[in-house]
């Protein structure tokens, strides 16, 4: 400590060897914090009855292991680099040895709650691994190393598995504070290389949590505005509402510390905790500079007041959030166990656990797929079968009436000419031959013929998928069901998929097999398109036109090349080659339309066999000749029976730590009571 001026800014300090004629300027050794309170009392000599029970709750919600509930408990979480002198902070506290070490002395999370108890001798134990080990004050510092040996192994590597040190002594402070391993970057010989990870993701496990209480050690010789262990806390605490500050030294620097600070000094080589309690009061009474500091921020014993304090402000304000949280949670725990299948002990019982399940999938695939209801899945689209399945058709008809074989401007009259060509026989003057139609049809049914096929195989895949989804959404807590009952919809699904490919095929043929319509729009159609025919004949001979026209442009057909016609002196075939095209034209918008509509009504049909009847064949597929569907059903999944023995673990914790906060708040109301 520098001056007066210095101590008096408010960082907490810890000083080391002082004496009276020493200037007050900190040494540049490690520094070793120790329990000092006044010579004539203990650090804490009472304690107010209603803020223990308040300490006893938390104690044994962290025995229960509540924290692995996802509940948080106000924790006080000592932090710093390496040989920072946290061990000689907590020491202070507790009044016991602990390990002391070159390099990390501390491992694994420790764990020391400290209870006041009037007891002459002392009670400690180790908790760890799931057992009580009763420890001799003398040993402490030896049960520790071999406790921490059997969790984190041998050597030097670290855990994020915790010990617990209880200390039931006279005159310690009833705190509960988790000594977390020193900070640092450099990995010595038995350490592995990533040291300072492991490290800062067991302390930022521990100060994330809005409810810890980060009580920062810093060293004297590091600026601490810039210490690794400062950063760390400022990025959970920004504002230092819950971070507190022992230093070696006083300064002055900008880091916020918002919980106020206290000046101590060390036990020096091997004076008792007695002696070092009596030179901290003699020090701060009689030496020239320390005296003049405000005894309010002076001892061991004011730094253990105000942790005991802020510690108890902090259950106070936790307590009801904790209480609602354990309540939230178990309650969404004894939901989700009561929504679990029970154990099936019988081929009836699963039979009848067979039957709801998919009774209850063929209603979903009925409102998926047939009905257009959504609310099962209200956010995910791709299970929306009904609009799905419009798309598809939507996509599928642009395709078809985009594809290749749409373009009826391409090579005008070219294939036309080369079909009449090939069906000239002995016949009457000007007769258009109906074969010449039929082979420009069935070449071009042919050429889009993969177009229908592909939707098809397209819609039961998709089909495919939602019912897989669907069984397993409803059969998850059965495991053997469920991948039964996936394998014999599959094989439903690829048996009706290949029944509908084949009736596709089918359509295909048949609109192959001959042209035929009696929708009226044929006619009209080519009515229209043959009005066109005189002016069109004319823009290809040219009478009376230079230069000659390129091209025409004939109404539902659009500009028209011609130049390749004129080879074709003969007007006859001319004429008859655009009456062929015309009326395909007029039969191809006919066919395009029937495709479309006997798609959708071909796979609409399939999909309402599907749901409402073809979905019961899996039922005969789980049984079976033997009814070994049935019997798998018997044995549950190694997961299910996992997850039903962690709620119940859970619901057990929840419950015992529900039951112990209730019998402590009683307590309170009663201490109240009395009080009044």
């Amino acid at each position: 400590m520098g001056s007066y001026d210095e101590a008096d800014s408010g960082t907490i300090g810890v000083i080391n060897d002082y004496e009276d004629s020493q200037p007050a300027t900190p040494s540049m050794e490690e520094p070793k914090v120790v329990g000092a309170a006044a010579v004539q009392a203990p650090i804490i000599s009472s304690y107010n009855d209603k803020i223990r029970p308040l300490l006893d709750v938390i104690d044994r919600l962290r025995l229960l292991m509540v924290m692995k509930e996802g509940i948080q408990l106000p924790t006080i979480v000592v932090v710093g680099d390496q040989s920072s002198g946290k061990s000689s902070v907590l020491e202070s506290l507790a009044g016991v040895n602990l390990p002391r070490s070159q390099g990390i002395c501390t491992r694994v999370p420790l764990i020391i709650r400290l209870q006041n108890h009037a007891s002459p001798r002392p009670e400690l134990y180790l908790e760890y691994n799931g057992k009580t080990v009763p420890v001799e004050e003398p040993q402490i510092a030896t049960a520790i190393n071999i406790a921490t040996d059997e969790v984190a192994g041998p050597g030097k590597s670290i855990s994020d598995i915790p010990l617990t040190l209880v200390v039931r002594k006279d005159g310690v402070p009833d705190l509960t504070m988790v000594d977390l391993p020193g900070i640092t970057r450099v990995p010595v010989h038995g350490q592995p290389d990533n040291i300072y990870e492991q490290i800062r993701d067991i302390i930022m496990q521990y100060i994330t949590p809005k409810e810890s209480i980060i009580l920062n050690v810093l060293s004297a010789a590091v600026d601490f505005s810039t210490c690794e262990s400062i950063r760390m806390s400022q990025q959970v605490d920004k504002n230092g509402e819950r971070t507190l500050a022992v230093v070696t030294k006083v300064t002055a620097d900008d880091v916020n510390i918002g919980l106020g600070y206290v000046c101590v000094r060390n036990r020096i080589g091997d004076e008792s905790y007695e002696e070092a309690r009596k030179e901290e009061a003699r020090l701060f009474e009689t030496n020239a500079h320390l005296s003049r500091i405000d005894k309010s921020i002076v001892g061991v014993h004011v730094l253990a007041q105000n942790l005991v304090r802020i510690q108890a402000n902090a259950i106070a304000k936790c307590l009801p959030e904790i209480v609602k949280n354990i309540s939230a949670k178990l309650d969404a725990n004894v939901s989700e166990l009561e929504k679990m299948p029970k154990a099936l002990t019988s081929i009836a019982d699963a039979t009848q656990a067979m039957m709801r399940i998919i009774q209850a999938a063929k209603e979903s695939l009925k409102k998926l797929l047939w009905r257009g209801e959504f609310d099962e899945y209200p956010e995910d689209n791709t299970k929306h079968g009904t609009a799905r399945f419009v798309e598809m058709l939507n996509r599928f008809s642009d395709e078809l009436h985009n594809c290749e074989e749409s373009n009826l401007s391409k090579d005008f009259l070219t294939e036309e000419i080369k079909g009449l060509e090939d069906a000239r026989g002995i016949e009457l003057p000007n007769f258009l031959p109906c074969e010449a139609f039929l082979r420009i049809l069935r070449r071009k049914v042919e050429r889009i013929s993969y177009l229908p096929i592909k939707l098809s195989e397209k819609y039961w895949d998709y089909i495919d998928d939602v019912v897989m989804s669907v069984l397993t959404r409803h059969s998850e807590m059965y495991y053997h069901l469920k991948v039964s009952a996936k394998g014999a919809a599959h094989n439903l699904v690829q048996k009706l998929r290949e029944q509908s490919i084949n009736r596709v095929k089918e359509i295909v043929e048949m609109e192959k097999l001959t042209g035929y319509t009696c929708n009226p729009d044929y006619m009209m159609e080519w009515n229209k398109l043959m009005k066109q025919q005189d002016h069109f004949i004319n823009q290809i001979s040219g009478t009376n036109m230079w230069p000659l026209p390129c091209s025409v442009d004939l109404e539902g057909l659009g500009e028209i090349q011609i130049e390749h016609l004129r080879k074709h002196s003969d007007v006859s075939i001319l004429q008859q080659a655009f009456d062929l095209k015309m009326r395909m034209v007029a039969y191809w918008k006919v066919f395009k339309v029937r495709l479309v509509d006997s798609m959708a009504l071909h796979l609409r049909y399939h999909v309402h066999n599907l749901v409402h009847n073809d979905i019961d064949e899996i039922v005969k597929e789980l049984m079976g000749p033997d009814g070994h569907g049935i019997k798998m059903m018997l044995v549950e999944s190694p997961a299910i029976v996992a997850k039903r023995e962690k709620l119940k673990n859970s619901i057990k914790v929840l419950k015992e730590s529900k039951d112990s906060v209730a019998k402590i708040m009683d307590r309170i109301v009663a201490y109240d009571a009395c009080l009044v």
